[in-house]
């Protein structure tokens, strides 16, 4: 699903937005290599945001499994 800026957006508050984690920017910068160069964005521009895979809940450190 596409997310639209809005003005003062950067990497790290859209990947909070989109996946509720900052550290998911990786994820962003990957599917929209066209705007990599981008640190704050200005209002309208429109960027992929892939699902992320989930992973087995079995590969998972314990403190990530919730209980």
């Amino acid at each position: 699903m596409p997310y639209t800026t809005v003005s003062g957006d950067m990497w790290d508050t859209i990947a909070k937005k989109v996946y509720g984690d900052e550290y998911c920017v990786d994820v962003l910068m990957q599917a929209n290599p066209e705007n990599i160069g981008t640190f704050q964005f200005g209002a309208g521009v429109v960027l992929q945001t892939p699902e992320l895979k989930t992973e087995q809940s079995g590969s998972l450190p314990p403190w990530k499994v919730s209980r």
